[in-house]
């Protein structure tokens, strides 16, 4: 039986290498959609990491309130329909956050307000950016730091703002554009700090700072028709000991103050859990897609292996009369097949992973390589392989051996 097997991989080869050129541009089918589901799922994969690293790097200490109920761990990203719709109607309120900041004096509370808008410099305008609302604690509950200048605080006027570095060299052409004013919505704000580039820009937070303008909470209320519209409020505290016995507390008085339980408190890996959901639904989307790909490079090795089931009629025919039986002919097509498609597995893994690290050089992100994507990777090109391959190789045990013998005399 080993022999035989042996025997039917050293016919693949033989035939896949005698026909060079068909094979390999099936092969790179195959390589193609390997190539694309590597590359998703291994920036995908770096996201949750990068995203979980930041969580354990605050050693548990912040906690994270968010409208609506976390009935089943299922928190929706902040960018996500749904939680638009909540936040459209975000039972958090400035009330909640001067409740939680009466439990005790030293803790860090931080509400998140944020709203997507334009900014304009002199004669450039950059679209899209972020405008955060918040308070002088957010420094304390967030992975950020200054690169120059200071944060916002109690002092300060609601006429200033903290940005990123990438918003300042596309307002500025500069990364210090401190004491310089650009204006959101018509109104002149002075830059009184930098955020240092968070490499990456991803983050439990789901702000990208570096395209991102942060204002008092006052002037983020101006922006938004004098609502504040809350979409997070971040705890931290001195240790995670202190946390862990202040969060009873902290649900029981916004209990009090709501009459329901409409908000969810998070921490730890639940803090994360948005942030990495939202990205597994692109990578999702986009893997389905690349899918494509890979239907096509099987629809390839499917026509190949047609194209020989036809050349090798009366082989298969000699095959049949000294005795090979239906199965042994399905097996030795598939082997083919599945070579061809197993080659072009590894190949597109291969590609896969440079690609993946190429994007990430140009983002400042590292990702994944781990023993999951590599399964996938190849775990897919097999199962092209046979479901592409059966038919061919149905078709070519179903020949009648007496009309193999006599077509090719």
């Amino acid at each position: 039986m080993k022999f035989l097997l042996f025997e039917h991989i050293d016919t693949a080869y033989q035939s896949v290498r005698a026909h060079r050129t068909r094979s390999l541009l099936t092969v790179i089918g195959v390589a193609i959609g390997v190539a694309s589901i590597t590359t998703i799922l291994s920036l995908a994969s770096g996201v949750s990491h990068v995203v979980n690293d930041q969580v354990d790097q605050l050693d548990g200490d912040v906690a994270l309130v968010r409208p609506g109920v976390d009935e089943a761990h299922a928190v929706d990203s902040l960018l996500s329909t749904s939680t638009l719709q909540h936040y459209s109607t975000s039972s958090l309120t400035e009330k909640d956050v001067e409740v939680i900041q009466k439990i005790q004096d030293d803790l860090a509370v931080a509400p998140l307000m944020t709203l997507t808008t334009s900014a304009k410099a002199h004669e450039t305008t950059v679209r899209g950016i972020t405008v955060l609302a918040t308070t002088a604690d957010f420094v304390q509950t967030a992975a950020i730091q200054l690169d120059e200048g200071e944060f916002i605080d109690e002092a300060t006027t609601d006429n200033v703002a903290v940005i990123g570095t990438q918003l300042a060299i596309d307002l500025f052409g500069t990364e210090n554009p401190i004491g310089q004013r650009f204006t959101i919505k018509n109104t002149p704000l002075t830059i009184i700090g930098v955020i240092k580039p968070l490499k990456p820009p991803i983050n439990y937070n789901m702000v990208n700072f570096d395209r991102t303008a942060i204002v008092t909470m006052a002037r983020g209320k101006g922006f938004n028709g004098n609502n504040a519209q809350i979409q997070q409020i971040n705890v931290s505290a001195a240790n995670t000991t202190k946390l862990d016995e202040l969060l009873p507390e902290i649900e029981r008085r916004l209990d009090e103050q709501h009459g329901e339980r409409d908000f969810t408190i998070v921490r730890g890996e639940d803090a994360a859990r948005p942030t990495n959901q939202h990205y597994r639904s692109i990578a999702g989307a986009m893997t389905a897609i690349a899918a494509i790909s890979l239907i096509v490079g099987g629809i390839g090795i499917m026509n190949i292996m047609l194209v020989g089931v036809a050349e090798r009629t009366r082989e298969i025919g000699i095959r049949k009369a000294v005795g090979a039986s239906d199965g042994t002919i399905v097996v030795q097509f598939l082997i083919e097949s599945l070579l061809i498609s197993a080659t072009g597995g590894a190949i597109g893994y291969a590609f896969g992973l440079m690609a993946a690290f190429f994007v990430g050089a140009l983002i400042y992100f590292t990702p994944a390589v781990n023993w999951q994507v590599a399964g996938a990777a190849l775990g897919v090109s097999i199962l092209v392989g046979l479901v592409f391959g059966l038919y061919p190789a149905l078709r070519a045990a179903r020949k009648d051996t007496i009309e193999s013998l006599r077509q090719y005399r």
